[in-house]
């Protein structure tokens, strides 16, 4: 990833005269994973001071942020960059994936050969591990997957990169899409071999599936239990479904991705670690950007730059990549010997904590999606993250939950963009970005 370039583009005032505002506003809840059943969200009057009435700007002019999927080529990775420059007022506020994925592949691995004397379980000279994988046209989830096998040695090239397909099962280790990595230590080799991974996809089409993951290892657990010696998950959703179904009891260290709060205390409990992808500092860039626009000030202000109430982010903890439009927060790996200082997984990021003063950032309207109400780590760590900046910031935002299964489910619920100042969308597929802007172009 490049370093932060900043970026010093004057943005102008966006103002917009308000019609009476209603808003759909689903506040998600914190569940294990799985689909939402699509019509749980209720529906509530919302009332804000909203913009100023000297004037109106078109929706496609109005800031808008991508966060959390950002838009590209589900098949190939490649950045939709029609949607990443819909207007000079969007970008995209995600976290760097690869640098994260290499993260939990090389915790993964630093685990295993610092407990090397215990964790083979039957002896048999075979380090075998199970991987829960969650959207294979993700590439969040891509990345995680190519990392673990990366780090392990069990990857195999196709077209340039590891690959990342499910194997199903693969305890003779025959499996095409993997191959045996080997871990020396202390001068014995250890084979380690990747014993099954499916994509945790539920019957309704969602994805990242937490109740999926839990069966996944019951059947795993039934058929070869004694063979594995780690649980690995794309995601900590999935991770405490699995810990909780059958690794916790069995004394198996999983390893997931996000530091939600459950797993992060889990940790105590014999749950192997995860990665923070500095939610906090995600959740802030999310809004920051479009309060910025909607100021008419530097993107760069109270990122890179301090703003007047003192908010700056130092450059370890994100990167900005101005050919991208993106904003990526960096990752930290959350172990037995650090957890502790990651126990609330919602608490604002101290140097960015401070109240903006109204008199000069008016409170401005956004409207704001989940892709799935039921997502584990947006639903109990980004949305109250997000709730907790929105004050600070005074922006005024309608909270959509989707379904997890389909982009209509949301976009039913933008019929009338005009009301809103500005734009946060996180797609339910990362193809889907037209289906977003359409609206807005109207």
């Amino acid at each position: 990833m490049k370093g932060k370039e900043k970026t010093h583009m004057k943005k102008r005032i966006v103002v917009l005269t308000m019609a009476v505002l209603f808003g759909l506003s689903a506040v998600a809840c914190g569940s294990e994973g799985g689909s939402s059943s699509g019509g749980t969200d209720t529906s509530t009057e919302s009332s804000s001071s909203g913009s100023s009435d000297s004037g109106t700007v078109a929706n496609k002019d109005k800031p808008l942020v991508w966060f959390n999927r950002q838009p590209s080529n589900s098949s190939t990775g490649e950045l939709d960059m029609a949607a990443l420059s819909f207007n000079e007022d969007t970008y995209y506020v995600g976290f760097d994936a690869n640098q994260g994925a290499e993260l939990q592949g090389t915790m993964v691995k630093d685990y295993i050969e610092a407990n090397i004397d215990t964790i083979d379980r039957n002896g048999d000279g075979v380090i075998g591990y199970v991987l829960a994988i969650g959207d294979i046209g993700h590439n969040d989830s891509i990345a995680r997957t190519r990392g673990v096998r990366k780090a392990l040695g069990t990857g195999v090239e196709k077209d340039g990169s590891i690959d990342s397909e499910p194997i199903g099962t693969n305890t003779d280790g025959s499996a095409s899409a993997v191959q045996d990595g080997s871990i020396e230590v202390n001068g014995k080799t250890y084979t380690v071999r990747e014993l099954a991974s499916q994509e945790m996809k539920n019957s309704a089409g969602a994805t990242w599936d937490a109740a999926t993951a839990g069966n996944a290892i019951g059947t795993w657990s039934s058929s070869f239990g004694d063979q594995i010696d780690v649980v690995v998950s794309n995601n900590d959703g999935m991770g405490m479904s699995m810990f909780n179904a059958w690794s916790k009891d069995n004394d198996v260290p999983t390893f997931g991705y996000d530091a939600n709060n459950d797993a992060v205390a889990a940790i105590a409990e014999g749950y192997g670690g995860t990665i923070s992808q500095h939610a906090d500092v995600q959740a802030y860039l999310t809004l920051r950007v479009l309060r910025n626009a909607l100021d008419g000030v530097d993107v760069d202000t109270g990122i890179g730059t301090a703003d007047e109430a003192g908010n700056v982010l130092s450059d370890d903890v994100y990167v900005y990549n101005e050919e991208e439009r993106s904003y990526y927060a960096l990752n930290v790996a959350v172990t037995a010997e650090n957890y502790q200082d990651f126990t609330d997984s919602t608490k604002v990021y101290e140097p960015v904590s401070n109240q903006l003063d109204e008199s000069s950032h008016p409170t401005k309207k956004v409207w704001l999606d989940i892709y799935n109400a039921s997502d584990n780590f947006l639903s109990s760590t980004y949305q109250p993250l997000l709730q907790n900046y929105d004050d600070l910031m005074n922006l005024d935002i309608d909270y959509i939950g989707g379904d997890g299964q389909t982009e209509s489910n949301i976009t039913n619920r933008l019929g009338n963009p005009g009301q809103y100042d500005a734009f946060a969308i996180n797609m339910v597929k990362t193809d889907n970005a037209a289906s977003y802007t359409a609206l807005l172009n109207q």
